[in-house]
């Protein structure tokens, strides 16, 4: 009798000495947000110690066996003392502000809903107020939370931009519904929720017999300045097109979802870097993840 097909084993993690440039090109733009947020060396120790501990306890728990203070300790470097003094202190948690999950459900309805989006795909300027049945900025609302009056919303979007008015004091959507702007909770909640899900899943692709995620990139090295500034005007407006179609099949899908605890991020970065000027390498040079 068959039995399952046996799973590929996992290839070893890469030596600690092969991870120190990576580590620290990783890391560098995270030092300078630090440095310029006041966040210290010795502060950012305590931050690791603790996340190093709480990683070695609950990551690499043994299958049926407690796990130790001598074997977390073994396994981060970490004094015996300390990993008793910092178990089950639970790694730093940044949760959903209210106004954020709130206003991320409301502009994903309007980017997705029959009725609020044209042919194209592009939301449509709303009234404030229509009749019943009909798609205005109060039936949006309306759909998606009860516990704050629509007019509450309107106000609060327009102070941050995310909404603007035109010529018919129709409500339209700004750039600022897709980038959030200022120093505000909503910034921070996008930087550490995507700058992880695309961390966790390239060392998952890392650790993995087989890339588990798509994790890909094309990058041109040694352009002009001008060439490179348009290539990401580009990359933009085709990444912009990318996340709306998948958030129209993600809204459509969920309607007949019965729910559950799983969840699913789409990503898309762009990144251009001005260097000075070089010797053009030969024609054609292009490179594509593979």
């Amino acid at each position: 009798m068959s039995g399952p097909p046996p799973t590929e084993p996992s290839p070893p993690p890469p030596d600690a000495s092969r991870l120190h440039a990576p580590l620290a090109r990783v890391l560098r733009p995270l030092v300078r947000l630090m440095i310029r947020s006041g966040v210290t060396f010795p502060a950012l120790v305590d931050l690791l110690r603790e996340l190093y501990v709480n990683v070695a306890e609950y990551d690499f728990a043994l299958p049926g066996k407690e796990q130790t203070d001598s074997r977390v300790s073994l396994l981060t470097g970490i004094h015996r003392k300390e990993v008793r003094r910092l178990r089950g202190a639970g790694a730093p948690v940044q949760t959903v502000p209210t106004s954020l999950s709130r206003t991320s459900r409301i502009i994903a309805r309007w980017l997705a809903e029959p009725g609020y989006i044209d042919a194209a795909g592009h939301p449509l300027p709303l009234p404030r107020t229509a009749p019943e049945g009909q798609p205005s900025f109060d039936a949006l609302v309306s759909a998606v939370t009860r516990d704050v009056r629509p007019r509450a919303v309107l106000d609060e979007w327009l102070d941050s931009k995310i909404v603007g008015l035109d010529d018919e004091e129709r409500i339209v959507l700004t750039e600022a519904a897709f980038i959030p702007r200022g120093d505000d909770d909503r910034k921070l909640h996008y930087f550490s929720r995507n700058l992880h899900d695309h961390a966790e899943a390239a060392v998952s692709n890392i650790l993995s017999p087989q890339p588990r995620f798509m994790e890909r990139s094309v990058h041109y090295d040694r352009l002009s300045a001008p060439l490179a500034r348009d290539l990401a005007a580009r990359s933009r407006a085709l990444a912009m097109e990318a996340l709306q179609a998948a958030n129209r099949e993600a809204h459509a899908a969920c309607q007949d979802d019965p729910g559950g605890g799983s969840r699913w991020n789409f990503g898309v970065y762009v990144y251009v870097e001005d260097g000075e000027a070089a010797p053009p390498p030969e024609p054609g040079h292009r490179e594509v993840e593979p």
